[in-house]
């Protein structure tokens, strides 16, 4: 399925919006999935098999995917259309094992929304995530 990124995602219901998500080209290319997505909020997993650095652990890139994709579900899961202009990480602890991401809404503008998350293997925090979405519904 293509997506039109000029259409509002009010035309599109929450479960549409999920699947079109875990369907995409990118997130089963990395074997992620949402396990919970509303308004301002996600939470998606991801296995780091396939995904480690020389180092035998997640790769940066993979964790920062990850990270990126929950925010990206966080801030089009409701009626506003948006995209990332600004993504910052902080990596805590090297992580193996499946991942989560959860990114929440803390702040909207309505041209502007901010966004913080948290990367965990287990009960650990991996690492910590920032980002700012622009809205390019009406």
């Amino acid at each position: 399925m293509t997506s039109d990124p000029s259409t509002s995602t009010t035309e599109k219901s929450l479960p549409e919006i999920i699947t079109e998500f875990n369907e995409s080209a990118f997130a089963r290319l990395l074997s992620m999935t949402i396990t919970d997505a509303h308004d301002g909020y996600a939470r998606v997993t991801m296995d780091c098999a396939g995904k480690m650095n020389p180092s035998g652990v997640a790769h940066g890139g993979a964790i920062f995917a990850l990270a990126d994709h929950a925010f990206g579900i966080a801030s089009n899961c409701g009626s506003t259309h948006r995209v990332a202009v600004s993504v910052s990480i902080q990596y805590l602890v090297p992580a193996t094992g499946t991942l989560v991401a959860e990114a929440r809404q803390v702040a909207d503008t309505g041209t502007y929304a901010s966004f913080k998350g948290m990367v965990y293997a287990g009960e650990r925090t991996v690492a910590t995530f920032d980002g700012v979405a622009l809205s390019l519904s009406p």
